[in-house]
């Protein structure tokens, strides 16, 4: 195996002592600057795929294409997906900002390609494109803050983090609807550009990190096998139960190429001199029960962004339009949670009560919502919101924290770009799986309440858009009302009994002192922080 070794340089005039200084916010402006940078490139991430959403029937309208539609979703994932760990190890590999300005710059490229699409298919591989930079967004940002700030003083920055993603989710379909109605669609894409330039241009002139050389090369086998595993399950999810049938011959091969690609995967790594995951970050138990938590997280999460303003909008008779603003409660309890959690982390050094207890009310929270019936009125079901955003708030934020603090720094890119593709994949089987029992359940409670007419009503898409639902006969639209709200009680019954198990892992997480020192004490590790850079 090829021999390896990092060398960090410290830049000309700046004493490690600087390093100190900036890490533990002594400096704290340009801190800020470089924290601002990194959030906003985290909302060009978060952001794009739900303004794109809002926008997609004017893009179809425009362009055709309708057969390819979710393809124009999928590409972005995939892509997402597939670059994650890449991106992650890269950094660790040739140094963090440099490889995170390219990923900021290959999203801004895919961003302006895909707002000049002129048919279908250019969008879809301009998508891919600026799903590959996503893929780096993401990780980078988590990786530069892990670099920066000493796990001890990184709570203080949780609740940001969570501001952001909550924003993201509230404001993307306002802003989606906004620019398609009033300056068309391609702004939808364009308007990342300027955001973008304005990251990249403070990242450069603000973000000082020691250069880093390593000598040894890509593990391009394992990335290819890795590529091939992530792309073969994302695949399986997104057409399983909705463009081929679970037990269809196609869906039986994605899953014998997904498992015999990632049973390769593992094999390779075990050899690589530069694996693109090594396997010991998982010899960690907190490590390995970070990962786990973060992918029921993400399960969780997404599944409950989908269906909750299905049901608000088809039995509770809430406008679309602001159906970002439906999910308010969640995202609100979420982001007080997140920031107080942070604040107390940072404050005491304490972390294990916040999975714990965040399992515990995502449990709860979940249970709740499967509740909820035709009678259940808006402000109960944003209490049962309010409880799972508690929950996912304790969770989100410390699960990137925890798995950060149980690796060496070499590894801190590859830690975060791991806990970052399990709460991803974590994402697409909820959304799959939740949808899948979901549809089964309103198809067979509209044939049992509206038989035939009701099978045939459903049989497109279990998921009727408001003007279709305004349009039926009362007794379809009742039926379909129970349909949904049966539906949702499956979903959500689920999600509850999947959290059991983030309930479990959460129990053997061991208090692992934080690196860095709280409040009025020495930083006893930032230097290494820095030099590991």
């Amino acid at each position: 195996m090829a021999d390896i070794t990092e060398t960090a340089v410290t830049p000309p005039g700046k004493q490690p002592e600087q390093q100190v200084e900036d890490a533990t916010g002594q400096q704290p402006r340009s801190v800020r600057v470089v924290l601002a940078a990194l959030l906003v490139a985290m909302m060009l991430a978060m952001l794009d795929n739900m303004i794109v959403g809002t926008a997609m029937p004017t893009i179809v309208g425009e362009l055709g294409g309708l057969e390819h539609l979710s393809w124009v979703v999928t590409a972005y994932t995939l892509a997402t997906a597939a670059s994650t760990p890449i991106w992650g190890k890269l950094g660790d590999m040739y140094g963090r900002k440099g490889v995170f300005m390219t990923s900021i710059v290959l999203f801004l490229i895919g961003s302006a390609l895909s707002g000049m699409a002129q048919d279908m298919g250019q969008l879809i591989g301009f998508r891919a494109i600026q799903g590959l930079g996503a893929g780096g967004l993401m990780v980078g940002v988590m990786a530069i803050i892990g670099d920066l700030i000493p796990p001890r003083e990184r709570g203080k920055y949780q609740g940001m983090i969570a501001g952001v993603m909550a924003l993201a989710m509230i404001a993307g379909p306002l802003v989606g609807g906004t620019i398609t109605d009033h300056w068309g669609w391609r702004w939808s894409f364009y308007i990342n550009l300027p955001l973008g330039v304005v990251a990249l241009i403070a990242i450069s002139a603000v973000l000082h990190l020691p250069k880093k050389r390593v000598e040894g090369r890509i593990d391009y086998l394992g990335a290819g096998l890795l590529t091939v595993g992530i792309t073969s399950i994302v695949l399986v999810t997104t057409w399983g139960g909705s463009e081929y049938a679970w037990g269809s011959a196609r869906i039986m091969e994605l899953i014998g190429i997904g498992v015999a690609a990632l049973v390769g995967f593992l094999f390779v790594q075990t050899r690589a001199a530069a694996p693109i995951v090594p396997l010991h970050i998982f010899r960690s138990l907190n490590f390995t029960l970070m990962s786990i938590i973060g992918f029921i997280t993400g399960f969780v999460m997404f599944g409950a962004v989908l269906f909750l303003p299905l049901y608000q909008q088809s039995v509770q008779g809430a406008s679309a339009t602001n159906s970002g603003l439906l999910l308010l409660p969640m995202l609100g309890a979420m982001l007080v949670v997140s920031m107080v959690a942070g604040r107390v982390t940072t404050n005491s050094g304490k972390y294990k009560v916040f999975p714990v207890v965040g399992s515990i009310l995502m449990t709860v929270g979940l249970f709740l919502l499967a509740q909820m019936d035709t009678d259940t009125t808006r402000l109960t079901s944003g209490l049962y919101m309010a409880v799972l955003g508690a929950g996912m708030g304790c969770l989100m934020q410390i699960t990137m924290l925890v798995a950060q603090n149980s690796v060496e720094m070499k590894d801190i890119g590859v830690a975060s770009s791991s806990t970052t593709l399990f709460r991803t994949l974590g994402s697409s089987f909820g959304v799959a799986i939740m949808g899948a029992l979901f549809n089964h359940r309103v198809q067979d409670v509209m044939a049992e309440r509206a038989g035939a007419l009701g099978s045939k009503m459903t049989e497109q898409s279990a998921q009727l858009d408001a003007a279709s639902l305004a349009k039926l006969p009362t007794a379809a639209r009742e039926a379909y009302q129970h349909a949904v709200s049966a539906g949702t009680h499956s979903a959500f019954q689920l999600g509850a009994i999947v959290a059991i198990v983030a309930m479990v892992a959460s129990v053997f997480v061991k208090e692992v002192p934080l690196k860095g020192a709280g409040p009025g004490k020495p930083a006893d590790a930032v230097v290494g922080d820095a030099s590991g850079l």
